[in-house]
Order: C-alpha cells, then sequence, then structure tokens
C-alpha cells in the first residue's frame, strides 16, 4: 500500500467512524454524550484534515457512504459504549497502516498522533491497554 491509497483508507475509516460513534451517541446521556460527540469531533477533524492531504496529493477523496453494517445492534448505552470501543479498535488498525505507508514526515507525524489518540479513545471507552494499538496479532 502507498501513501495515497493509506490516506484514502484512512479517509474511508473516519467515514465511517463518524456513522458509528453518531449511531451510538443516540444511545448516550451525561457526560457520556458529551464524550461521544467530543470523538465526533476529533474524527470530523480527522476526516477533514485527510481530504486536504489527498486533495494536496491532486487526488478526489473517497465520499462517505450513505450508511455502514454496524458489527453489532446499539440498543442501549452498554452496547453504544461496545461499539465505540470497535470503531476506535478498527481506526487505530487503520492509521497503523498509514504510519506505516507514510512517505512524508507530516503525514508519519499524523499518523503516530491520530494512532496515540486512538489508543488513549479505546482506555476512556473500556478498553485494555495493548503492546502496539492497531497491531493486527
Amino acid at each position: 500500500m502507498n501513501q495515497l491509497e493509506a490516506l484514502q483508507a484512512a479517509l474511508a475509516g473516519e467515514h465511517a467512524a463518524m456513522y458509528g460513534v453518531g449511531v451510538a451517541g443516540g444511545k448516550l446521556s451525561g457526560a457520556r454524550f458529551r464524550e461521544a460527540t467530543d470523538l465526533f469531533e476529533d474524527h470530523r477533524d480527522n476526516r477533514d484534515h485527510l481530504s486536504a492531504l489527498i486533495v494536496a496529493a491532486g487526488e478526489t477523496p473517497v465520499a462517505a457512504e450513505a450508511a455502514y453494517d454496524l458489527p453489532q445492534a446499539v440498543i442501549n448505552a452498554a452496547t453504544a459504549t461496545a461499539l465505540i470501543l470497535v470503531i476506535e479498535r478498527r481506526i487505530a488498525a487503520v492509521y497503523g497502516d498509514l504510519v506505516e505507508a507514510a512517505e512524508q514526515p507530516a503525514v508519519r507525524t499524523f499518523g503516530i498522533q491520530t494512532l496515540l489518540a486512538a489508543a488513549t479513545s479505546q482506555l476512556k471507552w473500556g478498553g485494555v491497554p495493548v503492546a502496539f494499538p492497531g497491531a493486527t496479532s
């Protein structure tokens, strides 16, 4: 995978993350709702940054899907929290791929910072520390 492909994959991941966090946020309240709202905004900022990087490379950013299949039903706060944890695990893997494929220091730095943010978010949403966030094994 080259840098542009990894940027497009990360952008597609951010589109999906925004959708999923939006769905999950609908089942949360209080402090958890505010945390989900902040997370949604972080994913939106990442989406915008990735789109700008892709446009700067002379390419068209991948568009968001109209809807996404969620890996689980979201029926209450517990399932909403579990969905957000899955989303953050998946987005960490996507950013791990971006770090590996990055050809420019600024892109690698963004990938690392976002990977670290996803790892921190996983802890906030009930995850446990892993040796390398985003690794599949």
